[in-house]
């Protein structure tokens, strides 16, 4: 089973574009995902910049609107991504268990979504979904 590890750090919402990290708190993280990929579970992995650099692109009105960040509703938001492959919720869990946080984060465990998960008329409506994975 795959699952993705959302790093959702409190207070990112208004980190500044040229947010700062501290190289122990970064060199802890390396370790830990040392762990994940000497396991074996590790797919992939990413940091992303703070919301003051990105953009949402909203539907409302039923044409796209595009809102640069900061997002000043955002009360939680990504600060990064594990994608690892484990035999269960509770491996990820342990996994996630391991993961250096100072208090001030959280991680999410999210189940990816296989493609036998669906009904057959889903899954003839995705047809060629698996072409598109690189």
């Amino acid at each position: 089973m795959r699952f993705m590890m959302l790093m959702i750090p409190l207070g990112y919402e208004t980190a500044p574009p040229d947010v700062q990290l501290d190289p122990e708190r970064v060199a802890a993280m390396m370790r830990y995902n040392e762990a994940l990929k000497d396991a074996g579970v590790l797919i992939t992995l990413d940091g992303l910049h703070p919301p003051s650099m990105g953009a949402r692109i909203s539907f409302a009105t039923g044409e796209p609107i595009v809102t640069d960040g900061p997002f000043a509703e955002a009360k939680e938001v990504l600060g990064g991504y594990w994608m690892i492959e484990v035999p269960s919720r509770a491996e990820a869990i342990a996994w996630a268990k391991q993961c250096p946080a100072s208090p001030n984060e959280i991680i999410e465990i999210r189940q990816v979504q296989e493609m036998a998960d669906f009904p057959p008329d889903v899954q003839a409506a995705a047809s060629g979904f698996e072409k598109l994975k690189t």
